[in-house]
């Protein structure tokens, strides 16, 4: 008989219920032949009786032989229990090599499984996952990109058409609002060139439109294309802003092609465009053929000596253009003084702004004798302010000051003209009789200066704006002002703000309003002023005075006690006519905000005039 497993047989007994009503029993079937080969093995029985007590099988099998029959029991009883003995030292002695191989294999299974348990956590923290392929990267070019609201961004198809949709929309209302207004501005909605060319359809044919403003929207040179059509049905659209637009030379280039035929546009706005010397020449291409054109800015631009030049030439042939800013570029001397040949032949310019070009004493000696050598010279306002101009050029610049008769406005401010440049400037200004802003703030003028230009306002009574504010002009200075101010002049507007006067010189700004009877505005922030110089205005806040209206008084030191000050100035003088009074960026808590408040309140219900006041 062969050999069989004592594994496999001993280790899995039958039990076997019996199924007579009457005789239940309990069988236990076991092939004994297979287990009696090993009975005979003295290690392997000696081994099983050491292990009797740790058998998983049996351990708590209890078997108990029924007999119905009260002859033979105790036989059947006794074998069963000599069967008993022998399944449970076989099914020990079986169960040995496996305990002794798990006593090895359990540890080293152990130690693998913790291993690589703590292997995936490392791998989880330390390795980024592999990032999916956007489907956008397995579709065409037509599937895969969608034209968005904001210029340059590529979206997933889903999100891409959500966006579609939300920026047609938007595009309609912008569509609608070009047909329903004389004048739209849709600065900074950042619609782009795909957004231009969309609204060029509803911009074309509206014959109500007049001045449109798309400053800043993301549009480049492939835009200007757009209004090729737009600019030849349209000729209502007069003025057009393109400003903060990055269309470049190209642009520029593209858009004046179509306006050199143009009757509409009269006022065209490019700044900060990226404009170049090449972008300069296509617009004075542009500006020698057009006739309709009043209007040019070409601010904060890169324009220089060469672009100068070819706008100088377009000069000598345009009889139509009116006002020309080129701020902020870099014309230099030598562009200034091409411009300025440009200029003699030209009666057509009324407004020039040249500031920030850095043209200096010799640009700027130029610039005045192309504008004295000029027929019939008609130039009404002129900046040069921040230029590197000295004493020497403030001289040039007195001499055209007196012998003009059509300026209005000249700015001269934010340059190094001194006490000697306004000296020459004051002095001119007692000749002339057209100019009435005066504009020398930040020119290094101290009290002397000063002194002059007020002197100049006992027979001048044309000039109603005076800003000589961020110099440092003093107390000394303010009174040489409030002296001729109290009885002469006509100035409306008087800026001296940042000009060092401190209490004392608010003193005499005081007893100058006490009778001054034209000034309506006077900002004197930053100046030092604290509560001792808001205490001297407020004493003449309670007397009458028709004229003052606005007051600005902001980053003066004030406390409190200058605050209640003024607000009891306020409730004193019920013929008070200011309207606008700045405390901001002073020191007041809220005690003095309250009382400010207060006065403001009962201004109102004994006057029912209403004062604005910043705190």
């Amino acid at each position: 008989m062969g050999s069989t497993s004592a594994i496999s047989l001993c280790s899995h007994p039958k039990v076997f219920l019996g199924s007579h009503p009457h005789k239940q029993r309990l069988q236990l079937q076991v092939l004994g032949g297979a287990c009696s080969g090993y009975c005979g093995h003295g290690s392997a029985l000696s081994t099983s009786v050491l292990l009797r007590r740790k058998c998983l099988r049996f351990r708590s099998l209890k078997v108990k032989a029924v007999s119905s029959r009260a002859e033979g029991g105790s036989r059947r009883s006794a074998a069963s229990r000599r069967v008993y003995r022998q399944s449970q030292s076989e099914s020990s002695l079986s169960l040995a090599p496996v305990k002794k191989f798990a006593s090895y294999v359990a540890p080293a299974g152990v130690f693998l499984a913790v291993t690589f348990v703590l292997w995936k956590l490392v791998e989880k923290l330390l390795i980024p996952k592999p990032q999916r392929s956007s489907t956008v990267e397995n579709k065409t070019p037509a599937e895969g990109m969608k034209w968005s609201f904001a210029v340059g961004t590529n979206l997933l198809s889903g999100l891409g058409a959500k966006v579609e949709r939300e920026s047609k929309l938007k595009l309609n209302e912008f569509a609608k609002e070009l047909r329903s207004f004389r004048s739209v501005d849709m600065s900074g909605r950042n619609f782009g060139d795909e957004g231009l060319f969309f609204l060029a359809e509803s911009l074309g044919y509206n014959q109500t439109l007049e001045e449109v403003n798309f400053a800043s929207n993301g549009i480049t040179a492939t835009g200007m294309k757009a209004f090729d059509g737009i600019l030849q049905s349209n000729f209502m659209l007069k003025t057009l802003n393109l400003s903060g637009n990055h269309i470049g030379d190209e642009g520029v280039k593209c858009l004046c092609d179509i306006l050199e035929n143009n009757t509409g546009i009269q006022e065209l706005q490019l700044n900060s465009t990226g404009l170049g010397d090449e972008g300069a020449a296509a617009v004075a291409k542009m500006l020698k053929k057009n006739s309709s054109l009043l209007g040019l800015e070409l601010n904060h631009n890169n324009i220089d000596y060469s672009g100068f030049t070819s706008l100088a030439g377009a000069l000598l042939e345009n009889k139509t253009l009116q006002k020309l800013f080129l701020i902020n570029n870099y014309g230099g001397a030598l562009g200034t003084n091409a411009l300025a040949k440009g200029l003699e032949g030209n009666k057509s310019l009324r407004i020039l702004n040249l500031q920030g070009n850095s043209i200096g004493d010799e640009g700027v000696r130029a610039l005045i004798s192309g504008l004295s050598l000029r027929k019939g010279d008609k130039l009404t306002q002129l900046d040069i302010s921040n230029n590197l101009i000295s004493a020497k050029g403030a001289f040039h610049v007195a001499e055209y000051i007196k012998k003009t008769k059509s300026l209005l406005q000249f700015d001269i401010s934010m340059n190094e003209i001194g006490d000697e440049g306004a000296e020459k400037i004051g002095d001119a200004l007692k000749e002339n009789r057209s100019i009435a802003n005066a504009e020398l703030g930040g020119a290094n003028i101290s009290a002397k200066g000063v002194g002059a230009i007020a002197e100049a306002l006992k027979d001048n009574s044309v000039i109603t704006y005076l800003d000589v504010s961020y110099n440092p002009i003093g107390p000394d200075g303010a009174k040489a002002l409030s002296e001729v101010l109290k009885f002469h002049g006509n100035v409306h507007i008087l800026k001296l703000g940042w000009c060092q006067i401190g209490a004392k010189g608010a003193e005499f700004i005081a007893v100058m309003l006490k009778y001054n009877t034209t000034i309506s505005f006077l900002d004197l922030k930053t100046n030092g002023l604290r509560d001792e110089g808001a205490v001297c205005l407020a004493r003449s806040l309670k007397v009458v005075n028709e004229a003052l209206t606005s007051l600005d008084l902001g980053y003066n030191e004030i406390r409190d006690d200058g605050a209640f000050a003024i607000a009891q100035a306020l409730k004193a003088n019920e013929d008070v006519t200011i309207t606008s009074l700045n405390l901001a960026n002073n020191f007041l808590t809220k005690f003095g905000q309250s009382a400010l408040a207060d006065a403001r309140d009962h201004v109102y219900e004994m006057t029912e005039r209403e004062i604005e006041i910043f705190y």
